[in-house]
């Protein structure tokens, strides 16, 4: 079995249940937001599937704070101002 390319429509649905089941974790379920309302995830998705670098997303929904990469998604740790102390 193999995983699909970084850009195909799997790969964007897998990312969005990620965001979301990560939001969970924290308590927010996801009938209490609009993600598109926090984040344009159309142009995260096209930012981290395009980015030939190291790239990391930071943005907030409901008052949790998430970073994103190309290969996750994460909480910050509490008080953490730098992406790689998560």
């Amino acid at each position: 079995m193999h995983s699909p390319p970084p850009d195909s429509p799997d790969r964007t649905s897998d990312r969005l249940v990620e965001i979301i089941e990560t939001l969970e974790t924290r308590g927010i379920e996801d009938d209490d937001y609009n993600l598109q309302d926090w984040v344009d995830v159309d142009a995260l998705l096209q930012l981290l599937t395009s980015s030939k670098g190291d790239v990391s997303v930071r943005f907030t929904v409901q008052n949790v704070e998430l970073i994103t990469t190309p290969d996750d998604i994460r909480v910050p740790a509490e008080g953490s101002s730098n992406p790689d102390e998560s």
